[in-house]
């Protein structure tokens, strides 16, 4: 049997006989695409290559790309594991050509790799070419030799690519693979083609046209090639199985969540879902996702959650996701050695989200008995429905079963328009607020000299105006200029951009911010203050020289604090994001745990002993191989070019980085770390000032702690004492309030107890009490339950023009009276609405002229329930 990982090294073995260089996997989040939620297919790193905004030192490339598609547009998240051939992560095996070569050479590589290298006989094969491509169809048919009989033209849906609604496009020619007579379906193209017969296992697209917004289609000058095999499809092929969860890695994984979850049934769906989830979990976690609410946390967390969800299906209700992360990188951990690299770090983020998700129940319950206290009729409402499954994770059917234990129904079409409303929203969102600048089309580079100095003499090559090309930016104009030469810093790499002046003898251009546009074009973003402005202008460049060195002290700070993070805290420690601008610096890093506050003072010591050692910064540029050899750290998922500049800060830290920062590390003077604190499962945050700002902030801290003792009267020697004595007596006054009010709902349900009527035989109680707090009210109502035996209660206080309602039931009544029924008629008379569980009800109104009514109705309630 051919394994998995052998189909993957024989496939990329042969493409680089051909001369494609062999390109590692790109992470699953985009680096170069804010339109893309996920990386979804191998073409996607490359897209900058197709569109012509990177020039490739190699036209030719192969590679195994990880792709997930679980969220936005391209979402499978719903049909895995109950389909042979759906996955939220896949592997997709592609070889492509910029500008190289096209149809002809990439037909022969498709049909020589699948006849002659894996051996599949042609008979067994169906070519399927766009219904007005003859290039393709008689190089398949006249050169190649396809049999006719497995060959058919198809139409723009299944036959045509495109990347977007403008751009490249062209015609694709699709090979699948016939299983046998054998299986339903019929052949690409037919009526029948939606069977299971003929499985489409490689897609060759040929980008061959520019379309405009018109929907004409120009010939592209360099035609280019794009292919796409699935793994998984392939070696279900290979090993002779239908179904994708049949082959070898598969098998293994489905083998390790049986053995987890204690399921015997190899054949139970759930282990299905389970095996393909952890896939992509462990990968989207590796390359910097977090689970959370919103983006992509929230769909890593929806997956994490269904599997789960399945894992308590099959009767486990302990923590089990976790463990098959060992399994996972046994499988997998050869050809993405990050698995077992980071294989500690997923673990514990994925079991601290199973135990979380254990507590959402006890949180979705608390916030299911809310919106029933306060509910207005029987059903609970599709917002409430959609926040429980949204937020906590509380499965829709979970929420339904105890709709039905206390009589009430859900709005099942508002949670369904609610739903849409999300996914509406995710899809708004996966375009990530592409700016101004993002908008723009411009090719070429700026050479940027901001390292050496922060003023240039420079030529002004174009204008923008609204994202539209101009000549000239008058008085007042908000625009973009960009410069054949510039000192100003792009932002990039968590620095922010530069600000400055563009100037001649007669305009002044007040530059507000600084992107990176393509292969390097500098975008000046800002306003023109005196003008007019106009392509052609020598212009001097000038960068704010104070913002942009207070800018790279808080940059070269966080360097020290990422090497500092790693010494004290382990290896696993890995930047997820950053913010430097020249107030503060912000740093993101993966770790499982809140810091302690002598960690956070050990790391914030490390850093000022390397400041006080003020080593110089030395920056060198060397290929990416070399930097990493030198045991420099790259961020993982960032996009590198072949050369990359390497900054050393002594022996403390290397680090691949194309920032601006100080001559020597004593530069920055001082750090300050200000907080911790945590933004998402598994990743917490430090926010830091240096220099200057940080002497400012310990001397407004010293002016606090000053007025501090003022106001304590005493001396900052004793100021712990103090404000301990003060807290003592504060505690020593809350507990005799506490005492005091026990004491007065004590002696007020004993006054009460008297006032209760008798009907059948249950003491029935309706009354004010005033000046109690709500849990005065609780209290006083657990008292008088005991008290009265078989009864029925109902209390109520008035506070600001607000009214509180409690009603109780004994426990030996519930079969035939609800305090949470109960609870809904009173509440209607003074404006509110509320419910509960059917021995007590809470709920609240705004109107306390109706109070004796609401009273009143109490005993009449109860005689008519009794019948």
């Amino acid at each position: 049997m051919t394994t998995s990982a052998e189909l993957r090294a024989s496939f990329l073995d042969y493409f680089a006989q051909q001369g494609h260089e062999r390109v590692a996997s790109s992470p699953l989040i985009p680096a170069n695409d804010p339109t893309l939620l996920f990386t979804n297919a191998g073409m996607v790193q490359f897209k900058d290559a197709f569109l012509g905004r990177e020039r490739r030192a190699n036209p030719r490339a192969v590679s195994s790309q990880r792709c997930v598609r679980a969220g936005g547009k391209h979402n499978d998240l719903e049909n895995v594991g109950y389909t042979a051939r759906h996955h939220t992560f896949f592997e997709m095996l592609g070889n492509f050509s910029f500008g190289d070569y096209f149809k002809r050479e990439a037909i022969e590589y498709a049909w020589d790799y699948l006849t002659r290298v894996l051996a599949l006989p042609p008979e067994r094969l169906w070519v399927t070419v766009f219904e007005d491509d003859d290039e393709a169809a008689n190089i398949w048919l006249k050169d190649i030799g396809v049999d006719p009989r497995r060959f058919s033209r198809c139409g723009a849906k299944d036959n045509f690519w495109s990347m977007g609604d403008t751009g490249p496009c062209g015609p694709c020619s699709e090979i699948f693979y016939d299983h046998g007579p054998h299986i339903l379906g019929g052949p690409p193209g037919s009526p029948d083609a939606d069977g299971d017969r003929y499985v489409e296992i490689w897609n060759l697209v040929f980008m061959q046209f520019n379309r405009d917004a018109e929907g004409n289609m120009t010939p592209l000058p360099h035609p280019s090639v794009d292919t796409g095999m699935g793994l998984e499809r392939l070696a279900a092929v290979m090993q002779g199985v239908q179904s994708n969860y049949e082959i070898d890695l598969f098998r293994h994984l489905i083998d390790a969540a049986a053995q987890a979850t204690g399921c015997t049934d190899l054949a139970n769906k759930s282990l299905r879902v389970i095996a393909d989830h952890i896939r992509s979990t462990a990968f989207l976690i590796i390359d910097g996702v977090t689970p959370g609410n919103e983006g992509r946390g929230y769909v890593l967390r929806r997956i994490m959650r269904r599997a789960i969800r399945h894992g308590y299906q099959l009767g486990c209700t302990t923590p089990f996701f976790h463990s098959l992360i060992e399994p996972l990188a046994r499988e997998m951990g050869d050809a993405y050695p990050e698995l077992r690299t980071h294989q500690a770090h997923v673990e514990r983020l994925v079991k601290l989200e199973e135990e979380r998700f254990a507590e959402t129940l006890e949180h979705g319950m608390r916030l299911l008995d809310e919106a029933i206290a306060h509910l207005n009729g029987t059903q609970i409402g599709g917002e409430t429905v959609f926040k429980l499954y949204d937020t906590y994770g509380f499965p829709v059917d979970l929420t339904a079963d105890i709709a039905r234990e206390r009589g009430l129904t859900l709005d099942l079409v508002g949670f369904e328009q609610a739903m849409a409303q999300q996914k509406a929203r995710a899809r708004a969102a996966s375009h990530f607020g592409a700016s101004q600048a993002h908008e723009i089309q411009i090719q070429g580079e700026t050479d940027f000299c901001g390292y050496e100095r922060l003023t240039a003499d420079a030529t002004v090559v174009a204008l923008y105006r609204d994202g539209t090309s101009c000549d000239v930016l008058e008085t007042g104009e908000a625009g973009i200029v960009i410069l054949d030469l510039s000192p100003f810093y792009g932002e990039s790499g968590g620095q922010v951009g530069d600000q400055g002046w563009l100037t001649t003898e007669s305009a002044r251009f007040a530059v507000q911010d600084t992107q990176k546009k393509g292969d390097g074009v500098l975008v000046h973003l800002g306003r023109v203050e005196s003008g007019p402005l106009t392509v052609g202008d020598r212009v001097e460049a000038r960068v704010d020289g104070e913002r942009r060195r207070a800018t790279a002290l808080n940059h070269s700070a966080t360097h020290l604090l990422h090497a500092a993070l790693r010494e004290v805290l382990g290896t696993h420690v890995q930047q997820k994001g950053s913010q430097v601008g020249p107030e503060r610096l912000r740093f993101d890093f993966a770790h499982f745990e809140p810091l302690s506050r002598e960690q956070v003072l050990t790391i914030e010591r490390l850093i000022n002993r390397e400041v006080r050692a003020n080593h110089l910064v030395e920056t060198r540029i060397m290929s990416l191989e070399d930097a990493k050899a030198t045991g420099a750290m790259a961020l993982f998922g960032e996009k590198y070019a072949d050369q990359v500049r390497v900054l050393r800060m002594g022996e403390f830290s290397t680090e691949l980085c194309g920032g601006t920062h100080v001559k020597a590390v004593g530069d920055i003077g001082l750090i300050k770390i200000l907080s911790e604190s945590g933004i998402a499962a598994g990743v917490r945050r430090i926010e830091a000032v240096t220099g200057a700002t940080a002497l400012e902030w310990i001397e407004a801290d010293e002016e606090r702690l000053l007025r501090l003792t003022g106001l304590l009267k005493g001396g900052r020697d004793d100021i712990d004492e103090r404000v301990t004595q003060l807290l003592d007596r504060a505690r020593r006054l809350e507990k005799e309030l506490d005492q005091l009010k026990a004491k007065a709902a004590s002696s007020a349900g004993q006054d009460l107890a008297a006032q209760a009527i008798e009907i059948q035989g249950i003491k029935t109680l309706a009354a004010r009490l005033d000046g109690a707090d709500s849990k005065s009210l609780r209290v006083t109502l657990d008292q008088l339950k005991d008290k009265l035996g078989s009864a029925v209660i109902v209390l109520a206080t008035e506070t600001d023009g607000k009214v509180s309602l409690i009603a109780g039931v004994t426990k030996d009544l519930t079969d035939r009276l609800q305090a949470g029924e109960l609870i809904r008629e009173v509440a209607e008379q003074v404006g509110g609405k509320g419910g509960g569980r059917p021995d007590m009800a809470q709920a609240g109104g705004t109107n306390p002229a109706g109070l004796p009514a609401a009273l009143a109705l109490v005993s009449g309630w109860v005689k008519a329930r009794l019948g």
